[in-house]
């Protein structure tokens, strides 16, 4: 009876998985997955679309889960092209910050998933979860797809 007892504690403490590789990463090839996630959130920061659509593939898409303050829900999917040419200039400062980004990889296919914070001009504006799936081509990582979740409550800020 203690074994079950100090297993349903343990699976109480948390609802949310561990990252998949302790930062920072000492395999090189799992920081290079990384490396057009970054690019493609500093994209998004500096409103720059032809930036973006540098880090994907074009047959894949972005896809946003919405949950609205009154509870109600949207599922919205974009393709590569369509989601860079919404990104216009604007005079706020958009910033996106993954926390603790869990990366794993098999051969040339790899899958970034993290808690994030997005913010307009310093102020929290939504939070959720990214996932980027990744394929790496000619020895570079691309992202094909990314969805996400959306909200605007419980952003702790």
């Amino acid at each position: 009876m203690l074994p079950l007892l100090a297993l349903a504690l343990a699976q109480s403490a948390s609802d949310r998985l561990p990252p998949a590789n302790p930062l920072p990463y000492t395999d090189a090839d799992t920081a290079n997955v990384l490396t057009p996630v970054n690019a493609l959130l500093a994209a998004v920061a500096a409103r720059d679309g032809a930036a973006i659509l540098a880090q994907v593939r074009p047959d894949g898409s972005a896809t946003a889960a919405i949950e609205r303050a009154d509870g109600t829900r949207a599922i919205r999917r974009q393709g590569w092209a369509e989601f860079a040419a919404a990104v216009h200039p604007g005079p706020e400062r958009y910033a996106e910050r993954l926390l603790d980004p869990a990366v794993e990889t098999d051969g040339d296919v790899a899958m970034v998933w993290s808690p994030y914070v997005f913010t307009v001009d310093g102020r929290v504006d939504h939070c959720g979860a990214d996932h980027f799936d990744l394929v790496r081509e000619a020895g570079r990582w691309r992202i094909l797809n990314i969805t996400w979740s959306q909200r605007t409550t419980g952003c702790g800020g």
